[in-house]
């Protein structure tokens, strides 16, 4: 289960919204476990070629706020995208892509008439669902 407070589910829709048309990307912070709490958000640059249809996090700036996080002394819990126009769902490219095992992948599709949320844990060969709870 990834829990997310109702201000991290705001900005992460908000985000979502002006970056349209494009996709925004960033990384979440929080503690890792069962469950596992999203405590803030890290925007990043989405430096994709398609940054319509696809996200990428240049590597320097991952490390960065990955650093920043750690010397928060938070966990790297995740990582986040929105699909402007896009499924409800992983794509193939976010499947062909996705690197970090057992993390969460948080997509914000605008879609359809309200905004959805979900989140996915990559197992190393897929994505598995989980519930997204709202605090």
């Amino acid at each position: 289960m990834l829990v997310l407070s109702r201000e991290v589910y705001d900005t992460l829709v908000s985000r979502a919204r002006r970056g349209r048309p494009d996709e925004i990307c960033g990384i979440l912070a929080g503690t890792q476990g069962s469950p596992t709490t999203v405590e803030d958000t890290f925007q990043a640059e989405n430096v994709a070629e398609t940054p319509e249809t696809n996200y990428e996090i240049h590597p320097e700036e991952q490390l960065a706020i990955m650093e920043e996080i750690e010397d928060r002394e938070q966990d790297v819990v995740g990582f986040y995208h929105s699909h402007p126009a896009g499924p409800d769902h992983p794509s193939e490219t976010d499947a062909e892509y996705a690197t970090w095992d057992g993390y969460s992948y948080v997509i914000v599709s605008l879609n359809g008439a309200y905004p959805f949320v979900g989140s996915w844990r990559w197992t190393g060969e897929a994505f598995d669902p989980e519930i997204v709870h709202l605090e």
